[in-house]
């Protein structure tokens, strides 16, 4: 073992299989809500369906935290995040066809923006978002001002089914399984 790890105890590894187990089906949720529900709602195409079902998959895990405290603060970090990708390529994408330049221009302005805001730990996240917007919008040209929208709401469903996830795994599940 490497230094620092331990064994997980049977009780550890009961909570570590559930909360895994939890995440697996708040993915498979996420991805069904998108892929199937919201698709029916609003769809470019069957490719973009999955991609943004994958996007918003990603958001669920990425708001899946240890406790539902850290869940809330990761949800804030990534809407955040996701929010100021919105609004700067909706801009852009709106009166302009995707560009690398403005590509390198909106990642460096979405990151600068969450860091003026005060939100410096979000600049990554808002970088990523920005870049996947951007990039499908080069792959989907036409209408290529949907992909934020898209994205956004592939996100806060994502967002949404992995705080329930946490909550009900941290609520619910735990303290059934986990010795007191």
């Amino acid at each position: 073992m490497s230094q620092g790890s331990r064994r997980l105890t049977w009780a550890e590894t009961r909570v570590a299989v559930m909360e895994c187990a939890v995440l697996a089906v708040a993915s498979l949720a996420t991805y069904w809500l998108v892929a199937g529900l919201l698709s029916r709602v609003w769809s470019i195409s069957r490719a973009d369906d999955v991609l943004g079902a994958l996007w918003a998959v990603i958001a669920a895990i990425f708001v899946c935290r240890g406790s539902y405290q850290q869940s809330v603060a990761a949800a804030v970090s990534r809407m955040a995040a996701t929010a100021v990708s919105f609004v700067l390529c909706l801009v852009c994408l709106i009166f302009l066809p995707f560009h690398a330049w403005a590509l390198a221009v909106l990642i460096g302005l979405s990151a600068l923006a969450v860091m003026l805001i005060g939100r410096p730990g979000d600049a990554v996240t808002a970088a990523i978002a920005t870049t996947v917007v951007m990039v499908v919008a080069a792959v989907t040209p036409r209408d290529a001002w949907e992909q934020p929208i898209l994205r956004f709401a592939d996100t806060l469903i994502g967002v949404a089914v992995g705080v329930a996830a946490a909550w009900i795994s941290l609520r619910l599940l735990r303290p059934r399984i986990q010795p007191e």
